[in-house]
């Protein structure tokens, strides 16, 4: 091997080239007080907070979801006994195309339905799913991943609360609604086109704004993207372009000045991946970051816009189906790497994720492994205990450099959307994950127990978790039972008016929370958004 191959080897996970060393040297440029400052001081580049965990932990979230919608009520209430401080509802794919359970498309994969998520074809499925959960006191994550989907989830969730007799502005939570599943994954989804689904979030935010200001309407889950094959600092740059997206849509409506919603785009869902400083440095980079963007281009003032908070999971993608126990550790490393970067909010997939919806026994050990962090190990004693390492700074300004460069390049095609519309994005990202492929075929990625360390004979057997295998015959059942119970005179009235809103190009969130109120279907829903703004075409075959 020559000098430049041994060189070429160490590199971080998205290919950023590595001394043996670093020194005051390498970081001579850098100023503190204007790239550093103190931890709750701008730039925030060492915690949005003075005193982070010493105050407050990070919430713990896990992804919960699968079977009926008792299944995954009884799981969420589950793992709030077991010390969740917050809950995610998980939903199934079919909800995620807005198509009713008995669809043609769907019942060809009836197999599938309440493998990933629970089919909340309904209000009447948020009402089980929340029955005995007091929404009014928990931190929320509803059901609403792809963007037709996250304004109908947000509607269900409201609904729920005025049926309760609870005020919305009393609600605190974070939505999803988020670009990367529903238009950069290989899903099976009939999205919208992505600029009407940029108009549906908006919609979203300024109702929000207005009636729900505790509530973060949506969140960036780039998370997504990093799992189809895109890097550390292109993950940052998705994220900015993606909220600038949502900043050029709201301003020039003149409803809202930056400084009135900013803060609630500044809520995101990065990945924690398996480079252990890449992933810190990417963290601390991705507050500089938005603190720049936000004060330097949108001229935004106030300190809550000026924060980005952040919500980390960790990579399920790096998880394996070959001796699954050491997934165990690999969630722990990446969670460990959140913590050190100072997130507010943390999921950890659970080990079985490689192999099956997570069971109920994967799911405690990634509650204990929370756990055991804010715990046993002291490592929230100490606010960004990494910053001033010459190693860590250098990569957080490296990261911060090439994350600045990529986001210029997707500015030339055009900005977020259009990257998506004509397929940029796509090929950027099975670029990403085609060499992230062939570096494992090569062993140059080195994946402990599939091409190094491989044990002759499985000795990490893991139970194989299935959902009930009676879901998509009770959800037909129910779904049945609905529209001959309901109102559907009422259900008609109120779906017009909502086709008509969209015509007028009016904000959809009243007429959408009226139309669930009275149980009108994800289904019947999607059809309407289908019908008034099309169908989009992804614009690569995958």
């Amino acid at each position: 091997m020559n000098r430049h191959e041994n060189e070429k080897r160490f590199c971080t996970d998205s290919g950023i080239p590595l001394r043996a060393v670093y020194t005051k040297d390498d970081i001579a440029g850098l100023d503190p007080d204007t790239a550093l400052g103190l931890p709750g001081a701008a730039p925030y580049t060492r915690g949005v907070y003075p005193n982070m965990y010493r105050d407050r932990p990070w919430r713990i979230f896990q992804l919960s979801g699968t079977g009926t919608p008792e299944d995954e009520g009884e799981r969420i209430r589950y793992l709030l006994s077991k010390g969740e401080t917050g809950f995610i509802m998980e939903s199934d794919i079919s909800t995620w195309d807005m198509l009713d359970i008995d669809h043609p498309d769907v019942a060809v994969r009836s197999d599938e339905v309440g493998m990933y998520g629970a089919p909340l074809m309904s209000l009447q499925d948020y009402e089980i799913v929340l029955e005995g959960i007091p929404i009014e006191k928990l931190y929320a994550h509803p059901s609403g991943i792809c963007p037709m989907q996250g304004p109908y989830g947000a509607a269900c969730y409201f609904a729920v609360a005025q049926k309760r007799g609870l005020s919305l502005a009393n609600l605190s939570g974070t939505g999803e609604s988020d670009f990367f599943i529903g238009y950069l994954s290989a899903t099976r989804t009939r999205p919208i086109p992505p600029a009407a689904a940029l108009r549906l979030n908006c919609d979203l935010i300024e109702f929000c704004q207005e009636n729900a200001p505790k509530y973060v309407p949506i969140s960036i889950a780039t998370y997504n993207a990093r799992e189809n094959g895109i890097t550390a600092h292109e993950e940052l740059a998705l994220s900015l372009a993606n909220a600038m997206a949502y900043f050029d849509e709201l301003l020039p409506r003149g409803r809202l000045k930056i400084d009135d919603f900013a803060s609630t785009v500044g809520g995101f869902g990065l990945a924690t991946d398996r480079d252990f400083f890449e992933e810190i440095a990417k963290l601390r980079a991705a507050r500089r970051m938005w603190y720049k963007l936000l004060h330097d281009r949108y001229g935004a003032r106030a300190d809550r816009s000026l924060k980005m908070r952040i919500h980390a999971l960790t990579n399920g993608s790096n998880y394996t189906r070959q001796q699954p126990l050491n997934n165990i550790v690999r969630g722990t490393c990446q969670a460990l790497a959140a913590v050190l970067a100072g997130v507010q909010s943390m999921g950890v997939s659970a080990y079985d994720e490689a192999i099956c919806t997570p069971s109920e026994a994967a799911h405690a050990i990634s509650l204990n492994t929370h756990h055991i962090l804010q715990n046993e190990v002291n490592v929230t004693n100490v606010v960004d205990p990494l910053g001033g390492s010459y190693f860590v700074e250098w990569l957080t300004s490296e990261v911060e450099r090439r994350g600045w460069e990529y986001l210029r390049r997707l500015e030339e095609q055009g900005g977020f959307v259009k990257a998506l519309d004509s397929g940029w994005l796509h090929r950027e990202a099975m670029r990403g994950m085609i060499d992230r492929e062939k570096r494992g075929q090569k062993g140059e990625r080195k994946i402990v127990g599939v091409n190094c360390f491989v044990a002759e004979a499985e000795s990490h057997k893991v139970e194989v978790f299935r959902p009930n295998p009676q879901t998509y015959e009770i959800q037909v059942a129910r779904l049945q039972r609905l529209r001959q119970e309901r109102d559907n005179e009422q259900v008609g009235t109120k779906l017009k008016a909502l086709g008509i809103t969209c015509e007028r190009g009016e904000n959809v969130m009243p007429p959408l929370i009226e139309a669930v109120g009275a149980y009108a279907t994800v289904g019947e829903i999607g059809q309407l958004f289908r019908e008034a703004y099309g169908i989009w075409k992804m614009p690569v075959d995958i």
